[in-house]
């Protein structure tokens, strides 16, 4: 007999991104705990995996300013997770922290401590950062060189799960010691085995050095495609790296990043999606995004008119604290070409080309779609980027997760009380 493959559900906490919308009346404060909660409860209603914070170590800057968007600053993940462990059960905590700006051992007591406060939902979502300008806040101000963010984060996680490892299933403390080309500590930890074992693992990108990253450690991989096909060529990719370092294919869940518009029926789902875009792409922040690719102020362009018909300047500081672009020529080529296919400003361009996977549609509609991609091999799950804090999960948990459930797709208790358990993950192997 077949067994039904279930979905898995996450939500993103909206904050500093392209996606939320400061503008709505309904939106709430990014850094008041009543938001996390509201979130968190609402995830938790849902039956979902986990709840998922991301980082912010700097505030970013455009033009020499800070970007507006950052100006009421981002708490620290794990201190958050920690209090939304008091208000929730059952819900998986994920927090978002940099291997290039942290240290193993204080990092593994941190996250062992949550796991325990929580009584196993932690997760790690592990990052890197080459960036100087965020490396100037920190000791070694972003001595580390591109190439060497995944041997560094590689060893980091090893070395973690080493001081982990360093007490027994039993409870019996044991001195650790790592020696390597980025960290040479030894000591004894102060904390015992927590309910996990190892938090579990979380790892984002897309790239080629992320996917094997993914797929020779973390436990869930956190990416992005636009299409069914797309996503069922990146989930062959990553799922047939695993046999390498002697995975089996469920042993890593593949969820990408998504957003969800909903309407009684497909016509007012359109509709509000194109309303939703319009107030994610105001014309200030058209241009900001045209800044980003092209590294030159663009203040004195129309939002309204045709993109700049000058080159980009791929040495530009006008941007900082975000992801440099790697081919700004390529893309502006790109946007150019579209713009004039379809006739599109600069704003409309920007609106058209930089639209994060959605689903949009009935209730009924965008169930079976969540269905299809799992069920295809698309995807494991997904992680929903709500546009609205707090509020924005609220009409998917209402009216989306009844209709999986009616379909066999998604669960109607938790049946475990770990996130492992809630993934269908295999505990760690203890490493003595």
């Amino acid at each position: 007999m077949t067994v039904r493959k279930q979905l898995h559900l996450a939500a993103h906490f909206p904050g500093v991104n392209s996606t939320t919308v400061w503008a709505d009346p309904r939106s709430k404060s990014q850094i008041d705990f009543a938001s996390f909660e509201h979130l968190a409860r609402t995830a938790e209603r849902g039956l979902f995996d986990f709840f998922f914070l991301a980082e912010g170590l700097r505030l970013r800057e455009h033009r020499g300013r800070i970007h507006d968007l950052d100006v009421v600053g981002r708490p620290e993940s794990i201190t958050v997770l920690n209090a939304l462990a008091a208000v929730t059960e059952r819900l998986g905590l994920a927090a978002t922290v940099n291997a290039t700006f942290n240290e193993p051992y204080e990092l593994a007591r941190r996250f062992a401590t949550l796991d325990h406060l929580s009584g196993g939902r932690a997760a790690w979502n592990v990052v890197t950062s080459s960036d100087a300008f965020t490396g100037e806040n920190f000791r070694r101000g972003g001595f580390l060189d591109r190439a060497d963010r995944y041997t560094r984060a590689a060893e980091f996680l090893a070395t973690a799960r080493e001081v982990w490892d360093s007490w027994t299933p039993e409870g019996l403390p044991r001195p650790f010691a790592h020696r390597g080309e980025h960290f040479d500590i030894a000591g004894e930890f102060g904390l015992p085995r927590s309910p996990q074992g190892h938090p579990v693992v979380i790892r984002a990108g897309d790239s080629p050095d992320g996917r094997e990253f993914a797929a020779s450690a973390a436990d869930v991989i956190f990416t992005r495609h636009g299409s069914l096909e797309a996503g069922r060529e990146f989930y062959a990719d990553v799922k047939g790296r695993l046999a390498r370092y002697g995975r089996a294919p469920e042993d890593l869940k593949i969820m990408p990043g998504v957003t969800v518009v909903l309407g009684d029926t497909a016509a007012e789902a359109q509709e509000r999606a194109a309303d939703i875009r319009r107030l994610q792409v105001s014309p200030q922040s058209a241009i900001l995004a045209l800044e980003q690719i092209w590294g030159v102020d663009l203040s004195s362009y129309d939002p309204d008119g045709p993109l700049p018909d000058i080159d980009p300047d791929p040495e530009s500081a006008l941007v900082q604290g975000r992801v440099k672009i790697a081919d700004p020529f390529a893309i502006a080529e790109k946007w150019r070409a579209l713009s004039r296919e379809k006739g599109l400003s600069i704003r409309q361009t920007v609106i058209e080309a930089s639209g994060r996977q959605s689903f949009i549609g009935t209730p009924e509609s965008v169930a079976a779609e969540l269905d299809g991609f799992v069920t295809n091999d698309a995807a494991d799950g997904f992680i929903l980027v709500p546009h609205l804090t707090p509020g924005g999960l609220d009409e998917f948990v209402d009216r989306v997760v009844p209709l999986l459930q009616e379909r066999g797709a998604f669960r109607t208790e938790y049946t475990g009380t770990t996130l492992r358990s809630h993934l269908g993950l295999p505990d760690p192997v203890w490493k003595g």
